[in-house]
């Protein structure tokens, strides 16, 4: 072991490995062989009345073996053997609680770890288990302390920021859960199919009983006092794939009260990116709540939810310094308002007639996504204002799919006036017509944006149609 840790922090991972690989061989092979406790090292120098208990020996046998397996996962994890290392990981935190080893908020912080792992792998329900895991020992740490404590200063702050730090991996669990089963349930417009929902349903409660059994039985952790707080802790939140309204609202709402605990310590003060990150999770929240609500208003309000939330955070935000978060935002608030747009449209659709108010709202709406697609694509300019020939990799899809939305939302423009039809067409045809340029010119392109490339080509083909039929009617008499 120790020659593997010294390897290690040389950064010589692959010699650390053999040394590790060896350590656990070696216990494997004892434990067959003999499997009574050796001797301890520090027993060579006790006098015969000192030596341990075969209770003791066995401890400290057992311990350096949880040794071997902790830092074997720290290889593996360095050499990218994710799934080993996981698996390492897995065991270690096992052992740790059985042979009660650990510090508690090291130990949580590698289970909540260890949670985003399964996560990848969509496996919610080791991932949650990990979690409550974390949570019921992390408050063996004593509550997060307060002032009048002994604790240091910086003590409490730790504390306060790991505690932080398992919320936002709550988070990302009740948001990962909810786009996985908003992808399962999504027809191909992106909108929920009830015959996929109802067909989910069936196919659920027949798996259900024989998946929680087979599966649990290979991730608990600890004795049966922490198992059980660890099981009401799971029982909180689901780990199965939300259906309707409902069960999905219930995963909101655990995810939403983690972002409260997670932006009491993580504040705009201090820890910026955190913060916004934090943020942009609760709009994702929302964003996928709203997928499974059937009312467009109330879907249209969950949508008004995330412009309040990010709006402020991006007006005080300087684009000189954090240039990425800035188009993110700008980015996620065009698509909001798009996404508003096309609510109040499809709610527009059922009047009998259009009023007054319903047409302002559209047409506001329209212009405010038109406005932050717009700041996206100026962010893209370079200092000469001049918007670059070729895209980078990282914002071509971003970018035509801005100037895709753009043409479309020129297209929803409503207005009585003929002529500032006619100029919203215009404006419309020119960006359909920069996509299918652009693709022309550098052909990998078409990969990246190949449904709005044909919808664009489409409507190169039909708009100047659409804008003679418009101008005959304008001007009957030339």
């Amino acid at each position: 072991n120790n020659l593997g840790i010294l390897w290690s922090e040389r950064d010589e991972i692959k010699t650390a490995q053999t040394y590790l690989e060896s350590a656990e061989a070696l216990y494997n092979q004892y434990m067959k062989e003999d499997g009574n406790p050796p001797l301890d090292p520090s027993e060579h120098f006790m006098a015969e009345e000192e030596k341990l208990t075969d209770q003791e020996r066995s401890k400290r046998f057992e311990k350096a073996y949880t040794h071997t397996l902790y830092y074997l996962a720290q290889v593996y994890q360095h050499l990218e053997m994710i799934e080993k290392a996981a698996q390492y990981c897995h065991t270690t935190l096992k052992r740790q609680l059985e042979y009660s080893g650990y510090y508690p908020v090291e130990w949580a912080l590698n289970a909540a770890t260890l949670s985003q792992y399964y996560l990848s792998k969509q496996c919610f329900m080791e991932s949650r288990h990990c979690l409550a895991a974390a949570n019921v020992i992390f408050s063996q740490a004593g509550q997060v302390p307060s002032a009048e404590d002994n604790e240091t200063e910086q003590d409490q702050q730790d504390l306060r920021q790991r505690k932080a730090e398992i919320a936002r991996c709550w988070i990302k669990y009740c948001l990962n859960l909810l786009q996985s089963a908003r992808k399962l349930l999504e027809d191909n417009i992106g909108e929920l199919d009830p015959d996929r929902q109802l067909e989910l349903k069936a196919q659920r409660k027949k798996e259900e009983d024989e998946k929680e059994k087979g599966r649990k039985r290979a991730v608990l952790f600890g004795t049966s006092d922490i198992c059980d707080s660890v099981l009401a802790m799971e029982e909180k939140v689901s780990s199965v794939y939300p259906l309707d309204f409902q069960e999905a609202r219930e995963i909101f709402l655990v995810g939403q009260n983690y972002v409260q605990e997670a932006k009491e310590f993580f504040q705009v003060d201090g820890y910026v990116t955190d913060h916004i990150e934090i943020v942009q999770d609760h709009s994702a929240l929302f964003k996928v709540l709203a997928f499974f609500e059937e009312d467009y208003e109330r879907r249209c309000k969950m949508h008004k939810r995330r412009i309040d939330m990010l709006e402020p955070i991006y007006a005080d935000l300087n684009p000189q310094y954090y240039l990425l978060i800035s188009r993110q935002l700008q980015f996620e608030l065009a698509d909001t308002y798009y996404e508003m747009m096309d609510l109040k449209v499809a709610i527009g659709n059922r009047l009998e007639e259009l009023d007054s108010h319903t047409i302002k709202k559209i047409n506001s709406l329209a212009q405010l996504a038109i406005k932050y697609y717009e700041l996206f694509l100026d962010s893209l300019r370079n200092p000469d204002k001049v918007f670059p020939e070729e895209l980078e990799e990282d914002v071509l899809r971003p970018a035509m799919v801005a100037k895709f939305h753009i043409a479309r939302l020129y297209g929803k423009l409503i207005t009585s006036d003929g002529k500032k039809q006619l100029e919203n067409m215009q404006t419309s045809l020119e960006y359909y017509t920069f996509l299918v340029d652009y693709c022309e010119k550098y052909p990998d392109a078409v990969h990246a944006i190949e449904t709005e490339l044909e919808l664009s080509k489409e409507m190169v083909g039909l708009l100047p149609t659409r804008m003679e039929r418009l101008r005959a009617k304008l001007c009957p008499f030339i």
